[in-house]
């Protein structure tokens, strides 16, 4: 019978869905004043423009059983940027200068992070998604950069991104995402840094002074993380095009593993899971 175009495509075959972290904010529109929830649009252009469909995830009430239905839906994760990480996370005092907690998006990303460990699912961290990630592998944070470049070049106020050359490390996943290159331009606007990385992280490129601007996971198939905001540079989908390239694999081989799957055989256990208990406990802030 000939396909008159209606049919569904086969999972494999349909574009990655890619989660994307968002804000709980403020808002105003037309009478309303309302808290909502509210992401850059840059983000949704930068997913589509690389093939996948971007999916927003709010923060919300969480525990390891719903983070991991979240990450069961998606074919990769990317953790955006925003507010500063709550300094007890990593067992220090607030600085002067950091930012008022957000205790809500702070535990619902790292219940997702961890769900997406287990699962192995693809990431892309920005900006405050890197220091996230670090933070919760056991990392800390330089909690205001100025204090130790002297200047204000990594965040310069009023929305304006900085754009700085990074160097970026040979043989790195990173640089494979860039098609080999050995450096890149960063738009900037972070005040914090990461300082001590967290377990199995790799920091794999640096401004000229020696801050760090990306990490990787290699223990995962796709796991980098960078202090830039690629977002912000339309004329350079590489990052994003590497996350969605490794999103569909992920899809791919997860409907194979269901198709060579015996009717009525449960669904094998994610790689590395950890105990509930350990998870649960990582969620508080």
């Amino acid at each position: 019978m000939a396909s008159n175009g209606s049919e569904r495509p086969a999972p494999a075959e349909r574009a990655p869905i890619i989660g994307v972290t968002s804000y709980l904010e403020q808002a105003q529109t037309g009478v309303w004043d309302v808290r909502a929830s509210f992401l850059p649009q840059v983000y949704l252009a930068a997913v589509t423009d690389a093939g996948g469909i971007a999916v927003v995830l709010p923060p919300q009430p969480i525990d390891a059983d719903i983070a991991a239905a979240i990450v069961a839906t998606l074919d990769g994760l990317i953790l955006s940027g925003g507010a500063d990480i709550d300094p007890a996370r990593y067992g220090e005092a607030a600085h002067e200068r950091t930012g008022a907690p957000r205790a809500d998006r702070d535990a619902f990303e790292a219940a997702l992070l961890t769900a997406a460990l287990d699962a192995e699912l693809p990431f892309l961290g920005i900006c405050r998604g890197a220091q996230l990630l670090n933070v919760e592998l056991g990392g800390t944070l330089i909690q205001h950069l100025p204090d130790l470049v002297g200047d204000d070049r990594y965040q310069l106020g009023g929305g304006v991104f900085n754009p700085i050359e990074v160097e970026v490390d040979a043989g790195s996943r990173i640089a494979d995402v860039l098609g080999g290159e050995r450096d890149a331009t960063a738009h900037l606007y972070h005040h914090q840094g990461i300082g001590e990385l967290g377990a199995g992280l790799t920091e794999t490129s640096r401004t000229a002074d020696g801050i760090v601007q990306s990490v990787e996971l290699t223990s995962v198939p796709f796991g980098i993380a960078v202090q830039w905001h690629p977002e912000e540079n339309p004329r350079d989908r590489r990052l994003f095009a590497g996350l969605v390239a490794a999103a569909r694999e992920y899809r791919a081989a997860r409907a194979s593993a269901r198709a060579s799957r015996p009717p009525g055989q449960p669904a094998p256990p994610a790689p590395h899971a950890r105990p509930a208990s350990e998870t649960t406990q990582r969620e508080q802030p």
